[in-house]
C-alpha cells in the first residue's frame, strides 16, 4: 500500500524527479533490518562521543555559554542517514531512537529513559523535514533535516538540562546546535550515505539507484 504526491509513477530506471517522488508507506524486511543496523552502528558512534564531547566542551564552553551546542551534531546523525538511506515515513526516527537505545543500554552520564526521549525527539526532528521534501536525498534537504534535527535536540536540551537559562544562552544554544546539526549530521550524514551507496550495499534502495543514475 503505498501513498503518493502525485499518481506519475517515476520514470523507469532511474529516479524519481521531484514532482514525480512519491511516498511509499509499506517498509519492507530489508528496510527494518538496514535501519536497525544503522542505527546500532551508530549507536556506537553516540557511545564514543558521549565520552570524547567531554574534551571540546570545556574548551568551548567558557568562550561563550551555549556555544557547547555545537558539539551536539553527532549525536543526530542516526537520524539523517537512515532517513537518506530508507526514506520512509518513521525511518529518521527509528533509526535515531535504536542509536540511543545502544547508548543508554550500554550507559552514560544523562540516564536510559532521557537518552531515548532525546532520541525520539531528535529523529522527529529531521523527520519533519524530510517528509516536507518528499523524502528526497539531495543534499540542501539532508543539511535541513539536520538543521531540524538540530532545532529539535536544542529545545529539548533547554527544558530538561538548561531550564530557567537567560534568552542570550538559549538563542546561542539553539543557533549552534542547527549550524552543528546541519554540517555535522546533515553534511556528513549525506556524505556517508553516498559512500555506502558507491560500496553497492545500498543498490536496493533509493540512495544506490540514484548514485549510479548519476554515473
Amino acid at each position: 500500500m503505498t501513498a503518493s504526491s502525485t499518481s506519475t509513477p517515476p520514470a523507469a530506471g532511474g529516479a524519481p524527479t521531484r514532482s514525480k517522488r512519491r511516498i511509499v508507506w509499506r517498509w519492507r524486511v530489508v528496510d527494518i533490518v538496514v535501519a536497525a543496523v544503522l542505527g546500532v552502528a551508530i549507536g556506537f558512534v553516540f557511545l564514543a562521543w558521549n565520552v570524547g564531547y567531554t574534551v571540546p566542551k570545556t574548551v568551548i564552553e567558557p568562550l561563550l555559554p551555549g556555544l557547547q551546542g555545537l558539539l551536539n551534531g553527532p549525536w543526530l546523525l542516526a537520524g539523517v542517514i537512515g532517513g537518506l538511506v530508507i526514506r520512509k515515513p518513521g525511518a529518521a526516527i527509528f533509526t535515531e531512537v535504536v542509536a540511543a537505545v545502544v547508548s543508554a543500554l550500554v550507559g552514560n552520564q544523562w540516564g536510559g529513559l532521557p537518552t531515548i526521549e532525546a532520541g525520539l525527539v531528535q529523529g522527529l526532528g529531521a523527520e519533519i523535514v524530510l517528509l516536507v521534501f518528499l523524502y528526497s536525498g539531495r543534499l540542501p534537504v539532508a543539511i535541513l533535516a539536520g538543521a531540524g534535527a538540530g532545532v529539535a535536540g536544542a529545545i529539548n536540551d533547554l527544558a530538561f538540562y538548561y531550564a530557567g537559562s537567560g534568552a542570550p544562552f538559549s538563542i546561542t544554544y539553539v543557533v549552534s546546535s542547527i549550524v552543528s546539526g546541519a554540517v555535522l549530521a546533515g553534511l556528513l550524514g549525506w556524505i556517508i550515505t553516498r559512500a555506502l551507496a558507491a560500496t553497492g550495499v545500498l543498490n536496493r534502495f533509493a540512495a544506490g539507484r540514484e548514485l549510479r543514475a548519476e554515473v
